[in-house]
């Protein structure tokens, strides 16, 4: 079974403007992960971290579907100490905090892949990948060679 990590903006391209054909795109992406999870051919893993972003989106119409999308999560990583180190090694490879306790928690997880659609993330990402235990991917692309 495909374990995937989607991150935070994954879950809010759906809702984010769709007049941009970059964002449609990757919008529609993301809702075939979803669909893919939902009848049960991926696993989505989260975590802890994942859900305290959630929990931080100012919009509530944001929230309140983000939450509901949560609810497909197959198994959820918990930060403890060797995924918090791992954290601080990605940090200082130039993560910013929540991607690296996401991808740190992917590779806890052996998740086959990550998925983001920040674009910073995805270019130091695929800069040190040699150094990185999981993939990380745009949805978009990833979507392409799956299906």
């Amino acid at each position: 079974m495909t374990k995937i990590y989607l991150d935070t903006c994954c879950l809010n391209r759906p809702f984010d403007d769709q007049t941009q054909e970059r964002i449609r795109l990757e919008s529609e992406a993301v809702l075939a992960i979803l669909s893919r999870i939902e009848k049960g051919e991926w696993d989505w893993i989260g975590s802890e971290v994942l859900m305290d972003e959630i929990e931080q989106t100012p919009d509530t119409q944001k929230l309140s579907r983000a939450r509901l999308l949560s609810d497909f999560i197959k198994d959820s990583v918990v930060i403890g100490e060797a995924v918090a180190e791992r954290a601080e090694k990605l940090q200082n490879e130039g993560f910013k905090v929540f991607d690296s306790l996401h991808i740190a928690c992917a590779e806890s997880a052996k998740a086959d892949v990550f998925l983001s659609t920040d674009d910073r993330l995805l270019k130091l990402a695929k800069r040190i990948s040699n150094r990185l235990h999981v993939r990380v991917v745009n949805p978009l692309a990833w979507v392409e060679e799956m299906i």
